[in-house]
């Protein structure tokens, strides 16, 4: 029996299919600004944004993106104009993807715990010639203006807390030496609040399916990082997918809890864009790692929706005070970026009295092409449950990718679907390889069972999922090549309880040299984010490989 392209699997999939849910939906082509637009007129009175209980209404939101907007016009920024923004979750990282959107230029998400070293890569492989930067990072990328970027945005997040608090902020910075001194100049220009243009702009216009609205770094299937090009309809379409898969009795006076990092492109969907296209209020946690600070935010709301990974949600419940806080206001969990366990799940659904919606994805498919249904009924263990609407998914022989595979037999997973993004930007080879005939292929191992739930069972690519983080081996084994003292290196993923896998790295130093395991945390902390250091070191006298001197990872991942 042959299975997900064709009508036997659509036929089970419509049997089996979440109530109330929709397989295929109408989406509109839109421009992202325009979903905000339509918000703030369905519910101008709606809270938006609540950062550490300042709160914008969603008319007051749309006015600070509106008068970004025009700041950004007067520093340079045009239609296709590329942006980096390294922002941490706050209200101005918001106000400026939208406004930047508005603008019809493109944001380059850069992640805030990058070195200067990874910046200057993104920057200069997506040709960004403006970066928005908040005033911690600014001393680590100082030095990329003006030979890597022309023009360093800062903005404070000082600048957006409630007026005490913000005194507060700033004085206890002071006495502790920890305030940013910047030098403002045309080169580095400070965005606030009050900050605008000299004129009033209207939306640019722009092709929704044409036009890339972000440029989503990822290791692909390859593990060498590219931009992936996801265009406004492809955003646009993942909002309309899942709006449909949460139920209609569970969206009023729904709130997000918003602590997943926006650079990261399930957090910009599910914790940013999604509330925005429900009109839902978003509370902002600006440090996922402060699970005080969630404990108690969802100890006092009523209904909220919680998007994160499982790394999150073990810190919670294994905090010390965790027991204290009452978690019964969390209505809905969204769970992605790594499997999550079963024993996980149990206990904070019975802490919680909640649902969870498990989801599978890629950057490369905007991000969400699976989700779990909400009854748990319906559930299965060990499944990602069924393509969301308007969503295609087939199982394709892993070696060539040209024969569909039967129920019940792994293959790799392939979607369609217009999510799915544009393409690997400059990169047409990696794009023509990646996507066939409109087909993604995502790199993972997978199987549809006789139900039609979807199952991930293994990862064709190399890749270290750790704490949420997609992380490529061979880029940290780039970066220990670069050491004179070492010879070979390998780097693999291994099991951890916390934060799902660590990163563990085999070392053969050349003859006679000499290294401690400090010695190479503190070179890798030159190049890399320091989730992507390793935490376990083994110093070997030689590596296994096969016939052909290609690495054996797998008798070491045997050894583990």
């Amino acid at each position: 029996m042959e299975n997900s392209g064709n009508i036997d699997y659509e036929q089970m999939l419509r049997k089996n299919y979440p109530e109330g849910v929709r397989r295929e939906i109408e989406i509109p082509e839109r421009s992202v600004y325009s979903v905000l637009a339509e918000t703030t007129s369905k519910y101008p009175n709606n809270v938006a944004l609540d950062f550490i209980g300042k709160k914008w209404k969603y008319t007051e939101f749309k006015a600070s993106v509106d008068k970004a907007a025009n700041f950004l016009f007067d520093q340079g920024v045009r239609e296709s104009t590329r942006v980096g923004v390294m922002v941490p979750n706050s209200p101005q990282y918001a106000i400026l993807f939208f406004a930047i959107l508005k603008l019809g230029a493109i944001v380059v998400q850069v992640n805030p715990l990058y070195t200067a070293y990874e910046v200057k890569d993104e920057m200069d492989d997506s040709s960004a010639n403006i970066l928005i930067v908040l005033d911690d990072f600014f001393p680590k990328i100082q030095s990329l203006v003006p030979t890597t970027v022309s023009k360093i945005i800062v903005t404070r997040i000082k600048d957006y807390l409630p007026g005490f608090i913000g005194s507060i902020f700033s004085l206890s910075r002071k006495l502790k030496k920890e305030d940013v001194q910047i030098e403002y100049s045309k080169q580095v220009v400070l965005f606030g609040p009050s900050s605008n243009g000299a004129k009033e702009l209207g939306e640019e216009k722009v092709d929704p399916k044409l036009s890339p609205a972000v440029i989503q770094y990822t290791g692909g299937t390859t593990g060498i990082p590219k931009g992936a090009l996801l265009s406004h309809y492809n955003l646009v379409s993942n909002m309309y997918m899942l709006d449909e898969w949460v139920p209609q009795k569970m969206k009023k006076d729904l709130d997000f809890l918003s602590a997943i990092p926006f650079f990261h492109v399930y957090g910009m969907m599910t914790a940013l864009l999604l509330p925005v296209f429900m009109g839902s209020r978003i509370i902002i946690v600006p440090d996922p790692r402060d699970t005080e600070r969630l404990l108690k935010t969802i100890a006092k709301e009523k209904n909220i929706v919680f998007p994160g990974i499982p790394t999150m949600y073990h810190s919670i419940l294994r905090n010390k005070m965790s027991r204290k806080y009452d978690l019964s206001g969390i209505s809905l969990l969204l769970s992605g970026a790594a499997p999550l366990p079963n024993e996980l799940e149990e206990e904070f659904t019975s802490r919680t009295k909640g649902s969870i919606i498990e989801g599978y994805g890629l950057t490369e498919s905007s991000p969400v092409v699976c989700a779990t249904p909400i009854d748990r009924t319906k559930k299965k263990i060990g499944s990602v449950g069924f393509p969301i609407p308007t969503t295609q998914v087939r199982i394709m022989d892993a070696e060539t990718g040209d024969r569909e595979m039967p129920f019940g037999e792994p293959g790799e997973i392939t979607v369609k679907g217009p999510q799915v993004m544009m393409g690997y930007l400059n990169r047409k080879k990696e794009t023509d390889d990646t996507i066939r005939d409109g087909w993604l292929y995502t790199g993972d191992i997978g199987m549809i069972d006789q139900d039609g739930y979807i199952h991930i069972v293994d990862r064709k690519k190399d890749v270290i999922i750790a704490g949420g983080y997609n992380i490529y081996p061979r880029e940290i084994e780039e970066i220990l090549y670069k050491n004179q003292k070492i010879e070979e290196a390998a780097v693999i993923g291994v099991p951890d309880p916390h934060r799902g896998e660590d990163v563990k790295a085999f070392i053969v130093l050349k003859k006679g040299e000499k290294m401690t395991e400090d010695e190479v945390k503190q070179f890798c902390l030159k190049y890399l984010a320091i989730y992507k250091i390793p935490r376990i070191i083994v110093f070997r006298e030689s590596l296994p490989k096969s016939i052909v001197g290609k690495v054996l990872k797998k008798e070491l991942r045997n050894e583990q």
